[in-house]
């Protein structure tokens, strides 16, 4: 008589034991999954920004190496360009057109790391915003939380970009004033003998030379970038939802329209508007920076070493010089060729999670 209870209670525990393990393992699944899917999406961070990150250089760059010669122009000698056109002219006479390509390697490397970058920090960004309750889980960030991520990401970014932006602004700029009255002396044309150089002469904290310039170019900057590409992109969203209803689109319609990537040609305005946006509004910062970056190295030629100048400095003695004009030498090409390259940088991005996802 006491068997049957003992079976049955045998059975109970075997049975229970069963759903605590069936409970166990799905309760822990969801933990393994949603941590699979953040590794999986921190990686499309990285390789599909990568890859966004040098088609954007590539079109970009000549553009970007007349910036930084109208930007670097010494404050003590008259101007040696007398416009963006001027530099172009003179720069193809002197080096070819592929002169203008002149030092990209490193910047490749420094696009694939600072969009890649920004990217990934941007999803941290977003990270922290709900996991403090600022927002609800499921929700869509407010395009103020937007901004603010965009400028988290930047001021990271920042770090892994001065090094590379230093080493780029002293190839692009073929010459340093130095000696005696004005005398110039041939820079390196290669990354690694000017890597090699800037360490002799200044150490590891030499490469960090200009950062400041770099955290307020990429922490505005960045939130200009991302604020204005989801600003433009909601714009665009809700005229497109506007005239679907017009059209006779029922609610479900809108709703599927929001599952739907924009039409290309408005994630084009999208992208180019966020590099505009980015490059316009902090270009101030961006010019000292550039003036800092591309001072001398070392003793200058043989007359001493020279003395670097802090970011204040730097700003004082451009507004002497020039004024508020200083400021702005060679913003116009910069925000021109900005928007094609930052078109192209979220287009191929965005095209890349969607075509060919890793999560």
């Amino acid at each position: 008589m006491d068997s049957v209870p003992a079976q049955a209670h045998q059975g109970l525990k075997e049975a229970g034991a069963a759903s605590a393990s069936h409970l166990t393992s799905t309760t822990s699944l969801p933990t393994k999954v949603e941590s699979r899917t953040a590794v999986m999406e921190a990686l499309e961070d990285i390789v599909y920004g990568s890859a966004a990150g040098i088609v954007g250089k590539y079109i970009e760059y000549p553009f970007d190496t007349v910036k930084v010669r109208l930007q670097s122009q010494p404050d003590h000698l008259p101007l040696r360009y007398t416009g963006p056109l001027d530099c172009f002219r003179q720069s193809i006479r002197a080096d070819g057109f592929l002169g203008l390509y002149r030092g990209i390697t490193a910047p490749l490397v420094g696009a694939a790391l600072e969009n890649s970058s920004l990217f990934f920090f941007e999803r941290i960004g977003r990270g922290l915003i709900y996991s403090s309750g600022f927002a609800p889980r499921d929700s869509e960030l407010s395009l103020s939380a937007l901004w603010f991520t965009g400028g988290f990401a930047g001021a990271f970014t920042s770090l892994i970009l001065t090094p590379v932006e230093l080493v780029k602004c002293k190839i692009q700029v073929p010459d340093e004033p130095g000696g005696a009255g004005g005398a110039q002396r041939r820079a390196p044309l290669k990354p690694i003998p000017v890597i090699k150089e800037i360490f002799r002469h200044e150490g590891l904290r030499g490469f960090w030379h200009g950062q400041l310039g770099t955290l307020i170019r990429e922490a505005g900057g960045c939130a200009a970038w991302f604020g204005s590409k989801e600003t433009t992109s909601k714009w665009f969203r809700e005229r497109n939802e506007r005239a679907l209803v017009k059209r006779g689109g029922s609610q479900d319609d809108v709703l599927a329209s929001r599952e739907r990537a924009l039409p290309l040609w408005q994630q084009a305005i999208a992208g180019a508007s966020a590099g505009m946006s980015y490059n316009f509004l902090f270009f101030p910062a961006d010019t000292v920076k550039s003036r800092m970056q591309t001072s001398p190295i070392g003793d200058n030629g043989g007359v001493g070493a020279v003395p670097k100048k802090s970011f204040g400095e730097e700003a004082r003695a451009l507004w002497k010089q020039a004024g508020v004009k200083g400021f702005y030498r060679g913003c116009g090409i910069t925000v021109l060729r900005s928007a094609p390259s930052s078109a192209f940088i979220f287009m191929v991005y965005d095209g890349l999670k969607k075509y060919f996802p890793m999560a």
